[in-house]
């Protein structure tokens, strides 16, 4: 008999993490497992579920109370976790206090285990968020950090018996490098040498001021940004500031990923901050050379000199060197987005990635000492 995984989250975007979730939905045992997504009503969320309707998973959306108290609804959502018979949740991206609905009406709802992933470790610094965090984690039996810098960030506030590394993985085969003209020549125009490849959400985090900065020093490149976001009119106007709104393109949400990295030189993500960045690892599989930033979770996959380079984030005059010399070195970008190749291939496939998960699932429960079937 199955039994019942609720995942929740209570996204407003969709980038990485929201693929993860994916990832982890579809490769449960379905034998063992009946993964349920839990969501709220925003655009980002539904368009998560129907994703997740295509995988043959359930969906749920948690209940509103129309503007009534929050305690309401927080018993409504444990009644829904009940009547469910879950026996595992498992919040997504629930650092720093978030899914914090979702955690309590775990709690209220006696769920045999509690497991929240966490894509990007941010500090609390006020004493208020402190004591927030401990009331909220003390109902969480463990924590997944997407990286071991991660898991070293949380240690102060998260027991280490109760935190466990699983890092991002990806489905190796979807992105076979093979060249696509028609891609290629749509977005390439006369005269232009190369093509350059983010792919990002268009958040701060992700450092896209410095890559345009970075772009104006490398001329007779095109420069392709996949992903939408909240920054996307600001960063339309520094590439008009800058002189190079005609070597930018800003293509929004994309679907055919793996076409744009077959057709691309260079990957590139300038990232501020990041847990494990999973556009890196796709650019990898795909055999594309990549430049980032030396931020935690991005050096570990990116090993500089091996893997691919990376510069110190914020230094755009760096990330342009950077980028000239794997457009102008072909020998030593190959040698580098093999190495990447082989290294993802190794250490970070979707299947080890879910078969962590599902291992801590089975753990944690056999610690609780009860389980409860699913349908």
């Amino acid at each position: 008999m199955q039994t019942t995984v609720m995942h929740y989250t209570d996204t407003v975007g969709f980038g990485g993490a929201e693929r993860m979730l994916l990832a982890t939905l579809a490769g449960l045992d379905r034998q063992r497992w009946r993964p349920v997504l839990l969501h709220y009503a925003n655009p980002s969320a539904v368009r998560l579920a129907e994703e997740a309707q295509r995988l043959d998973v359930e969906t749920r959306v948690v209940p509103s109370t129309g503007g009534l108290a929050k305690a309401l609804e927080l018993a409504q959502l444990a009644r829904m976790l009940h009547a469910e018979r879950t026996a595992v949740l498992h919040a997504h991206l629930a650092w720093p206090l978030r899914c914090t609905r979702g955690l309590l009406a775990a709690k209220l709802a006696r769920v045999p285990a509690v497991i929240a992933t966490q894509q990007l470790f941010a500090e609390l610094h006020s004493r208020r968020a402190r004591l927030k965090h401990r009331t909220v984690a003390a109902g969480v039996d463990r924590y997944i950090a997407v990286s071991r810098e991660m898991e070293r960030a949380m240690r102060p506030l998260v027991p280490r018996r109760r935190l466990s590394v699983v890092p991002n993985g990806i489905r190796v085969h979807d992105f076979a490098r093979t060249r696509s003209p028609a891609t290629r020549a749509a977005l390439l125009r006369s005269g232009e040498r190369a093509l350059v490849l983010t792919v990002a959400r268009l958040d701060w985090q992700k450092g896209l001021d410095q890559l345009l900065q970075a772009a104006a020093l490398v001329p007779g490149v095109r420069f392709v940004i996949a992903g939408e976001g909240a920054e996307r009119a600001r960063l339309e106007r520094e590439a008009t500031a800058l002189g190079i709104a005609d070597r930018v393109d800003f293509l929004g949400e994309r679907s055919d990923v793996p076409d744009l990295l077959a057709s691309a030189d260079l990957f590139v993500l300038p990232s501020l901050i990041e847990g494990l960045p999973v556009s890196v690892l796709e650019a990898m599989a795909a055999g594309v050379p990549v430049v980032a930033t030396d931020v935690p979770g991005t050096r570990e996959a990116v090993q500089d000199g091996e893997t691919g380079v990376l510069v110190q984030p914020g230094d755009p005059p760096a990330l342009a060197r950077a980028i000239r010399r794997l457009l102008e070195e072909r020998s030593l970008a190959a040698r580098l987005a093999e190495a990447g190749r082989c290294r993802v291939r190794r250490e970070f496939s979707v299947e080890a990635m879910v078969g962590r998960v599902m291992g801590i699932y089975e753990e944690v429960l056999a610690s609780s000492g009860r389980q409860h079937a699913g349908r």
